[in-house]
């Protein structure tokens, strides 16, 4: 795991306005969908306009899962599908009834629903995935704790952990002194533990696999966590389904081998991980703008000779 003087300073806003957020749910309020959809597009170009740096990402991104060289109207539907899934955060927050329904990928992932058994649940910067441990919490009453960086202005994720606070707590990666000791205390208490799988920023332990034409380094810590603490290991993201419903994909569940060597464990936890990106990438296929990196891409590694 990083330490605090792994960890590199990172901008203490999500790019926008300061008023962003709150513009959004006044207007989603007062103003009809049929007008205030086209308001969204037009101020989503104007984001476009204005964040010159996650324009870039957003088409060095796209040209990879495209293959080819993406217009500036793909540009800008990527940024608009993101708007979206924005919205649909801060609709939820406010009450709007929706729900996960897992598809015939998540046997392993009901079970895990319908035990007590603290898990770590992977998941990614992928179309509805930010609502997946919210509705874990709310929907299905397990206990969670998310792992995310804390930000000068997240209302979005702000509203829904007041909205699930039952059920839904928060370990900020950015403020914990010993991650470690957070991690136990809340798993102590029975507390599932859900973080992001796709970032960089945090993790010391990375590891290359194959994606969109290349291989690319992703976190691995979630495996070596699961490995000290000895717990299981699901992978999931969620998508735009029927109105009112994220459809859940979830990977099978992988557990630590007590009887095989650490090593030989994370070979296994290889396996594991590659075969859900190779999930994403099919999901990509359907809809290549559910990938919200608006970073720099994964970046390749050199094949082993």
């Amino acid at each position: 795991m990083s330490t605090p003087a792994d960890i590199p300073v990172l901008p203490k806003r999500n790019p926008g306005p300061s008023w962003g957020y709150a513009f959004l749910r006044i207007a989603d309020r007062v103003v009809p969908e049929f007008i205030y959809r086209p308001i969204r597009l037009f101020g989503t170009w104007i984001a476009l306009c204005n964040m010159p740096s996650q324009a870039k990402h957003s088409r060095d991104y796209l040209r990879a899962a495209l293959g080819r060289e993406p217009t500036r109207r793909e540009v800008l539907r990527h940024f608009f599908v993101f708007e979206e899934a924005l919205m649909l955060k801060l609709r939820v927050s406010r009450g709007l009834p929706h729900r996960g329904v897992l598809t015939n990928t998540g046997a392993d992932f009901s079970a895990f629903l319908h035990s007590q058994e603290p898990t770590f649940l992977g998941t990614f910067h992928f179309a509805d995935s930010d609502l997946t441990g919210f509705l874990i919490g709310g929907q299905e009453k397990r206990h969670v704790s998310l792992i995310r960086q804390r930000v000068g202005n997240s209302e979005d994720i702000d509203r829904l952990g007041a909205r699930f606070s039952e059920w839904v707590s928060f370990i900020w990666v950015n403020e914990s002194e010993n991650l470690l000791f957070a991690l136990k205390d809340s798993i102590t208490a029975g507390n599932s533990i859900a973080l992001k799988c796709d970032r960089l920023e945090f993790s010391a332990k990375r590891e290359p696999f194959q994606f969109l034409g290349a291989r690319r380094l992703f976190p691995f810590a979630i495996y070596h966590l699961a490995l000290i603490f000895r717990m299981p290991v699901l992978l999931t993201v969620g998508v735009p389904g029927k109105p009112g419903e994220t459809d859940i994909y979830s990977s099978p569940v992988w557990r630590p081998d007590p009887a095989i060597s650490r090593e030989a464990n994370l070979v296994n936890a290889r396996v594991h991980f590659q075969d859900f990106i190779n999930i994403l990438e099919d999901l990509l296929r359907i809809n290549p703008y559910w990938w919200f990196n608006f970073i720099e891409l994964n970046p390749a590694v050199e094949e082993d000779a």
